[in-house]
């Protein structure tokens, strides 16, 4: 696994935006702890995170690439609209699909749902500019502890993944679930 640090991510963004773009599977920071994802929309890539997490069942959920490509590709009323306004930031809003074919069919386990998020932190730029949704799910096998730093990175993942963007370690704590796809809103911290 390379290693990639923020300055070294600027001079070579044209390339790793690329690999992302095709497939690449690689752990990522945000605004909360490190991320492990890929492009949402290549069912194989979406697959080998599934395997390198043990993770088969549980929808994943996306960064989106803007609050627009939100809007126009999930059901967004007015108490969506309210929780929009709130983004960026340390959410996840579990809303109903308006266009199929968004996302790999993997992501969402069957469910007609999908956690969207838009984290207040750089790496937010890059997902606009790549234009595709990537999966944001923990770095880290389930049950275990979230990722904070390279020391506290599972040496399995370590080694099924391509790179990992890393910029020193995070003082967060996994984003806020907020579910928008029924008539009542629910809150979920963890």
């Amino acid at each position: 696994m390379q290693v990639i640090e923020k300055e070294e991510f600027e001079q070579k963004k044209e390339n790793i935006i690329y690999q992302i773009k095709r497939g690449s599977v690689f752990i990522y920071p945000t605004d909360t702890i490190y991320g492990i994802g890929c492009n949402a929309m290549i069912d194989n890539a979406v697959q080998k995170v599934r395997d390198i997490k043990s993770r088969y069942t549980r929808p994943f959920s996306v960064i989106a690439p803007s609050v627009q490509w939100i809007r126009d590709n999930f059901v967004v009323d007015e108490k969506a609209e309210e929780w929009l306004a709130q983004l960026p930031g340390p959410l996840t809003l579990i809303l109903n699909i308006k266009t199929e074919g968004i996302v790999s069919e993997l992501v969402n386990a069957g469910l007609k749902t999908v956690g969207v998020r838009i984290p207040d932190h750089w790496f937010s730029k890059v997902v606009e500019e790549i234009g595709y949704p990537i999966i944001t799910t923990s770095a880290n096998h389930v049950g275990e502890d979230y990722m904070t730093n390279l020391d506290d990175l599972n040496s399995e993942i370590k080694n099924k993944v391509e790179f990992t963007i890393y910029e020193g370690e995070k003082q967060g704590r996994p984003s806020k679930i907020v579910h928008l796809e029924k008539e009542e809103v629910k809150i979920k911290e963890r």
